[in-house]
């Protein structure tokens, strides 16, 4: 029987698929090969620009979701203590991927529980992802947190290469492939303000034009009541913390 995960992938399957190929996860004593060194700072650390606000997941068209995130350098325990939230938020919303610009957040991370069970044993983060060799295109339904309520099919290669680090600060390096390899991609496309609404065909995109449009009014009707602030404050508080925890 197939079955809709109305989460932040949405694919149709008949069972779950062989989501890893061959991926490893490879301890690294310097994080070498990936952007430089990121910094793994005590559990009780925090930096001097620590984001103590409770996230939440912000909507289509809030300007940060177009935001192209700064690989990072630095992972403290205010980093920690969003990131558990992140996963908290995923959960609430019945999602499996997360990105961090879906909470307002410059980082280039993403958090990913892709099983229907909500195990710290299941619970993936993702830093610094760089993906390489796509092949076997294939199209399936998606739909996004940040567009909730918006389902369309998306074409997206069935197998990638993946390079990233993970909490640790070790590396996460193989082939993907299915429903993984197809969260890894949404999720990355996130961090370079990109959203799966772009990679639609035109006919799709005037299809869905209404429900966008209604996303768009409300967006417009919060910031007329400052509940979302002028761009200007937003990239300004944004870069405060990419200067703390980016290159």
């Amino acid at each position: 029987m197939k079955k809709k995960i109305h989460r932040d992938i949405l694919v149709r399957f008949d069972s779950l698929p062989d989501v890893i190929e061959h991926g490893t996860i490879n301890p690294v004593n310097a994080c070498v090969n990936m952007h430089d060194v990121v910094k793994i700072i005590a559990p009780t650390q925090v930096t001097a620009f620590a984001r103590y606000d409770p996230v939440e997941i912000i909507k289509y068209p809030h300007p940060t979701l177009r935001y192209q995130s700064k690989p990072l350098k630095r992972i403290d325990a205010a980093l920690r203590e969003t990131i558990t939230e992140m996963f908290q938020l995923m959960y609430e919303a019945q999602g499996i991927g997360l990105a961090a610009n879906q909470v307002d957040l410059p980082y280039r991370l993403f958090v990913l529980n892709i099983h229907e069970e909500r195990s710290k044993e299941h619970e993936m983060v993702f830093i610094n992802p760089v993906i390489s060799k796509p092949k076997d295109p294939d199209e399936k339904e998606e739909g996004c947190l940040s567009l909730p309520g918006v389902y369309a099919p998306v074409r997206r290669p069935a197998s990638i290469h993946l390079t990233a680090l993970n909490l640790s600060g070790e590396t996460i390096e193989g082939d993907f492939g299915g429903l993984l390899a197809r969260a890894i991609q949404h999720e990355t496309d996130h961090l370079d303000g990109i959203l799966f609404i772009d990679r639609l065909a035109d006919l799709v995109q005037k299809q869905l034009q209404d429900e966008l449009d209604q996303f768009q009014k409300t967006h417009d009707a919060n910031r007329s009541q400052n509940v979302i602030p002028p761009d200007e404050i937003i990239f300004d508080r944004l870069a405060a913390m990419e200067s703390a925890y980016c290159v």
